[in-house]
């Protein structure tokens, strides 16, 4: 085996397959976006290369700017969120009853589909014949909001569905960091006179930090890109109030078979996630790393 690994050539062929696989899934459709962004294109004919036109008219469209606003929203939501799910696994990592079966409950929204999860929340929300609107009449409110047509609270209203469909993933990950922690720290401590709380805040959340920050890399990048529940329950209304970034690339593209602009856009949507990352790496940086074995 030795032999084998030391041998350049052999590395190089089992390497080879996923360079492959990287480049051709990766890396070449990155290069043909930012090109087909370089373009005047229709998705059919014959392609008309105009430079940055794409790009800086871009840079002065309104509605792609209220569209990037309200996928910074979702990503605030989805940072505030996580503090939800990881008091949810602080809870669940304790010794409590039915903590198994709550787990497998919280895991149920990661089995659907997003067009399942959407269907599905659109009959919650439906105005007249809706769970949600049916009970806030019983208690007496007569004129219940339009949670999907109110431009005022759609955002809101989509974002709870977001919420429900990844807490299983999130709280998942945290509940597997809060388990690796040796119980021999958290007896030493309670040893010593801590109570739940402060094992939680002065044990256990210094141990995962590395974990809290990788969640909070996806929560943004992922809220940043995000589409499919949205293109169901809104596509993107009322009147663009619900409008992302990855929604208004795809109308763009799909819909104003304007597939350079779109590709502008995707591209200029993949600058700002690298830039967005970047940036919640270096705020989340520490040069001292907690270890324990």
């Amino acid at each position: 085996m030795e032999k084998v690994m030391s041998n350049k050539g052999i590395i190089a062929l089992y390497i080879l397959p996923s360079l492959l696989l990287i480049l051709g899934l990766i890396y070449i459709p990155i290069i043909l976006t930012g090109y087909y962004g370089l373009n005047q294109w229709d998705g059919i004919g014959a392609m008309t290369f105009i430079g940055l036109e794409n790009y800086t008219a871009l840079l002065k469209d309104s509605t792609f700017w209220q569209s990037a606003y309200h996928s910074l929203l979702l990503a605030v939501f989805s940072v505030i969120s996580l503090l939800v799910y990881l008091l949810i696994a602080i809870v669940l990592s304790g010794k409590i009853k039915g903590a198994n079966l709550l787990r497998k409950i919280y895991l149920i929204p990661m089995l659907l589909s997003s067009v399942a999860i959407a269907q599905l929340w659109l009959k919650i929300y439906h105005p007249t014949n809706g769970v949600l609107n049916t009970f806030l009449m019983s208690l007496g409110i007569e004129d219940p909001p339009l949670w999907l047509a109110d431009p005022k609270i759609v955002m809101v209203a989509l974002f709870v569905p977001i919420l429900w469909q990844y807490a299983g993933f999130y709280i998942l990950i945290y509940y597997a960091a809060l388990k690796n922690i040796p119980e021999s720290l958290v007896e030493a401590a309670r040893i010593d006179g801590a109570n739940a709380w402060q094992i939680a805040y002065l044990i256990k959340l210094p141990l995962i930090t590395e974990v809290i920050k990788v969640t909070i890399v996806l929560a943004v990048v992922g809220s940043l890109k995000y589409f499919d529940l949205i293109y169901v329950m809104t596509d993107g209304g009322p009147n663009g109030s619900s409008e992302v970034m990855a929604s208004y690339m795809y109308h763009k593209a799909f819909r104003s078979f304007d597939f350079g602009y779109g590709s502008a856009i995707g591209f200029f949507l993949l600058l700002i996630c690298l830039v967005v990352t970047y940036l919640i790496r270096k705020a989340t940086a520490s040069k001292d790393t907690i270890q324990y074995s």
